[in-house]
C-alpha cells in the first residue's frame, strides 16, 4: 500500500470518528434512557445470566484474537468462577470442581443464602475473572452493567443482589489466584523459539511464514492432568522423502485427497475451521478475518445443549466448567507432544516433493504437525459432553452460522468430534494417522478429567 493511500485511508477513519463522536454527544442521553426503558428483567437465578455471560466472553475472545491455546485458559478459569458461585444454588448435587483439581486453594463461602440469586453470583465471579485475563473492558463493563440493570428490573431485593455479586466477586478472585501461579505470565517472557531448516521438522510455512504459536504452552499448569506428559501419544511415523515409506504415503493421502474434495467435505473443513485469524493474500493486498476459536466451539456446543434440555444456572454452569477443563488440559497435552516430536506440516513436503504451487484448503496453523490439536481438545470435549447428556444425544450445531456456515446434525458428541477430527484431512494441515492418534490422545484426557472431578454418567447432574 503506498504512502499517499495510507494517508488518505487515515483521513477517512478520522472524518468518520469526528462524525461518530458528533452524533454519539447528541444522542447518548438519548439512547441511555431508551435502553433503560427497554431492559427486559431476568431472575438472578436465571440460566440466561450465564449463557449471556459466555456470550461475551467469546465475543472477547475473538475480538482480542487470543490464540486456541490462551483462548482455552480464559474459557477454564471464567467458566470455573462461574460454577464455583453457581453452585452454591444447591451444594448437595454440585460439589466444588476446584477441590478436586489442581493448586486451587478452598473457594469463599456466602455469609448467607444466595441460592435464589447464585446464578448472579456466577456472573459476577465469571466477568471478575474475564476483566483480567482478557483485554476489552469497556465491552465486558457494557454487559454487565446491562445484566444488572435486567435483575434489578426483576424485583430482586437490592440486599440479596449486593450480597450475591459480593460474593460472586470473591469467588473470582479465588480463581484468579491459582491463575496467577499457572506459570502463563513467566512464559510470555521465555526466549525466542528458534528454527532449523531441516526439514525433517517443523518450519514455518506460507502465506505468512507466521512464528511458533505458544511453544512453550506445555508448562503450563495443568488442571486435571498429572503433567503435560501423561498422555504422549505413540510416535509419528518417521519423516521420509523416499516416496515408498509410510510417512510419504500419508503426505500423498493428504495431496490426493485435497484435489478431489466434494462439496461436502469442503463444507466440513470450513464448519470446523474455527481459525480465530486468517490472513487472505489477494496479489498485494492482504486483509483478515476473525472466527471463533475451536475451545469456543465447543464451549458454545455446551451453552446449546444447556439450553435445549433447559438446565438450570448449576447444570449449566457445570456443563461449561466440564468441557473447559478438557479443554484447558488438552491443549497442553497436545503442545507437549506439537514441540516435543517437531513434525512438518504437510504443504512443506508437498511444495517441495509434490508440487510447488500446491496450497491446502485451508490455511495452515502456525506450529507442528503432531498431534492435531482440534482432535485432542474435540475428542476429549465429547467424552466430557457424554458424561453429562448421555451417548447417542443427537444434536444441530448452529455455532457456526452468525460465520456464515450451514447448521449441522450429529448423532452424537462423538460424531461430531470425529468429524471434526477428519475436517483437518479435508483441509490439508494434517495426516490421517495424525488424526486417529490425536482422538485416542483426547480421549484420554477426557476421562481422566471425568476420573478427576469424580463425574461420569451416573453421577451428572
Amino acid at each position: 500500500m503506498t504512502i499517499s493511500l495510507r494517508f488518505c485511508l487515515l483521513l477517512c477513519s478520522l472524518s468518520g470518528l469526528l462524525a461518530g463522536l458528533q452524533a454519539c454527544s447528541s444522542t447518548q442521553k438519548d439512547t441511555q434512557e431508551a435502553s433503560s426503558a427497554n431492559v427486559q428483567p431476568i431472575a438472578a437465578d436465571s440460566p440466561v445470566l450465564l449463557h449471556k455471560g459466555l456470550q461475551e466472553v467469546t465475543d472477547v475472545v475473538i475480538y482480542d484474537i487470543f490464540s486456541p491455546p490462551v483462548a482455552s485458559r480464559i474459557y477454564a478459569y471464567t467458566a470455573l468462577a462461574a460454577y464455583e458461585a453457581t453452585r452454591w444454588a444447591d451444594t448437595a448435587k454440585y460439589p466444588s470442581l476446584t477441590a478436586r483439581l489442581r493448586g486451587f486453594d478452598p473457594m469463599p463461602v456466602p455469609s448467607t443464602d444466595i441460592s435464589k440469586a447464585a446464578a448472579l453470583a456466577g456472573f459476577k465471579a465469571m466477568f471478575t475473572v474475564a476483566r483480567k485475563v482478557t483485554f476489552s473492558h469497556d465491552s465486558l463493563n457494557r454487559c454487565e452493567k446491562e445484566v444488572m440493570a435486567a435483575v434489578e428490573k426483576s424485583g430482586m431485593p437490592k440486599e440479596t443482589i449486593a450480597k450475591a455479586t459480593e460474593f460472586g466477586e470473591a469467588v473470582g478472585k479465588a480463581v484468579l489466584a491459582r491463575a496467577a501461579k499457572d506459570n502463563y505470565k513467566e512464559s510470555r517472557g521465555y526466549e525466542r523459539y528458534n528454527v532449523t531448516r531441516r526439514e525433517d521438522v517443523w518450519n514455518p510455512t506460507p502465506p505468512d511464514y507466521a512464528d511458533a504459536l505458544e511453544p512453550y504452552w506445555r508448562t503450563i499448569a495443568t488442571l486435571a492432568l498429572d503433567s503435560a506428559a501423561q498422555f504422549k501419544p505413540p510416535r509419528p511415523i518417521p519423516y521420509s522423502n523416499k516416496k515408498d515409506s509410510p510417512y510419504f504415503k500419508e503426505v500423498q493421502d493428504v495431496f490426493d485427497v485435497n484435489r478431489q474434495l466434494t462439496k461436502e467435505q469442503q463444507e466440513i473443513a470450513f464448519f470446523w475451521d474455527d481459525n480465530p485469524f486468517v490472513s487472505h493474500h489477494k496479489g498485494h493486498v492482504v486483509f483478515n478475518s476473525k472466527k471463533m476459536t475451536p475451545g469456543g466451539h465447543w464451549m458454545m456446543i455446551a451453552s446449546q445443549i444447556a439450553r435445549n434440555t433447559n438446565a438450570d444456572a448449576a447444570r449449566t454452569a457445570q456443563s461449561f466448567a466440564m468441557v473447559s477443563i478438557a479443554l484447558f488440559d488438552g491443549f497442553i497435552s497436545c503442545w507437549e507432544e506439537k514441540f516435543y516430536s517437531n513434525m512438518p506440516r504437510p504443504i512443506a513436503v508437498i511444495n517441495k516433493y509434490i508440487d510447488e504451487t500446491w496450497e491446502p484448503f485451508l490455511q495452515t496453523p502456525p506450529f507442528p504437525e503432531y498431534t492435531s490439536g482440534h482432535s485432542v481438545i474435540s475428542s476429549a470435549s465429547a467424552e466430557v459432553m457424554t458424561a453429562l447428556y448421555g451417548d447417542n444425544f443427537a444434536f444441530n450445531d448452529s455455532t457456526e452460522v452468525p460465520y456464515g456456515r450451514s447448521v449441522r446434525s450429529f448423532s452424537s458428541f462423538r460424531q461430531a468430534a470425529e468429524e471434526c477430527s477428519i475436517s483437518r484431512l479435508y483441509g490439508g494441515i494434517h495426516y490421517r494417522n495424525t488424526l486417529k492418534r490425536s482422538a485416542e490422545q483426547g480421549k484420554k484426557v477426557g476421562n481422566w478429567v471425568l476420573l478427576r472431578t469424580k463425574i461420569n454418567s451416573t453421577t451428572a447432574q
